[in-house]
């Protein structure tokens, strides 16, 4: 896309985050935002402060994981807006833990938020995006946790790993349809932000009831949460590069250059059969 003025961005989980981020990103360029959020509370103070800083926005409360939902905050961003040009399937949460001990709660919440948002996003937008007839571009938030399999977070890796490989053949089924409406897959890091305490919005629905937390949980829950709030590279930089990459239709946004190394073990593990390299430990000493 090059031209962003008097256009609309919809981003969810736009009230906080990296959502913001990219919402404040593209709202100063000129583009109205519809802020999709499930946490309604801070989804009004967010667009209040769109709205104090002279931007256009529309806050929709919308829970990615029913595709009723999606179609409602696609149906009130058209009725405000008349089109939708860029859209951030960014929603997510984040939970640990060993791959046999997490439950069918563990695993609904995680894949319905971070995998079927993905998926009702992509289904309720994109037919939209290609009859408009203009430039778009459309924006999937998965992980370096989409690119190489770290211990304790089977079910976060899952989600992710299905991000990457959705956007990589939304890519391709988009170039096969009309060159005006590119994809990116945004891979960051650890990014302060609350991702950590996704928790707070569980659906009572999935709430775990058939195994107790354990002194480990809380343990892993508390290294997620110190290693998220020391990420070097804040939302705001994150939003750039996102906003860099649509502007110049460049896929893989890839935030930390340091994890690239990570990244290439696996691609070696797999392509010399060796077992996974646990790159989350420190190299052996020679």
């Amino acid at each position: 896309m090059r031209k962003f003025k008097d256009k609309v961005a919809v981003v969810t989980g736009g009230a906080s985050g990296l959502g913001k981020a990219m919402a404040w990103r593209f709202a100063s360029e000129g583009m109205a935002v519809v802020l999709a959020d499930v946490q309604q509370d801070t989804l009004d103070r967010t667009a209040a402060e769109f709205e104090a800083a002279g931007h256009t926005v529309l806050g929709v409360v919308c829970d990615v994981s029913s595709q009723e939902s999606v179609d409602a905050l696609r149906d009130a961003a058209l009725g405000r807006f008349g089109k939708v040009h860029v859209l951030c399937n960014n929603a997510g949460v984040a939970p640990g833990g060993l791959a046999w001990e997490s439950t069918l709660e563990d695993w609904h919440w995680c894949l319905g938020v971070n995998v079927y948002g993905v998926i009702h996003g992509l289904r309720s937008f994109v037919p939209h995006m290609l009859a408009h007839g203009e430039e778009g571009h459309i924006v999937n938030t998965a992980s370096v946790a989409g690119l190489i399999s770290p211990p304790g977070m089977a079910i976060y890796c899952v989600s992710k790993h299905a991000v990457v490989t959705l956007t990589e053949c939304l890519h391709h089924d988009l170039a096969a349809k009309t060159a005006l409406v590119g994809a990116s897959v945004l891979c960051p890091a650890y990014v302060p932000t609350a991702i950590a305490d996704s928790e707070r919005n569980r659906p009572a629905t999935l709430a775990n009831t058939t195994r107790a937390r354990s002194p480990e949980d809380e343990a892993r829950e508390e290294l997620l949460r110190k290693a998220v709030s020391s990420g070097k590279i804040s939302a705001a930089q994150v939003a750039d590069a996102v906003f860099d990459a649509v502007r110049e239709r460049r896929f893989y946004v890839l935030t930390h250059p340091k994890i690239k190394g990570a990244i290439e073990t696996r691609l070696q593990d797999i392509l010399l059969e060796r077992a996974p390299t646990d790159t989350s430990r420190p190299p052996p000493r020679s």
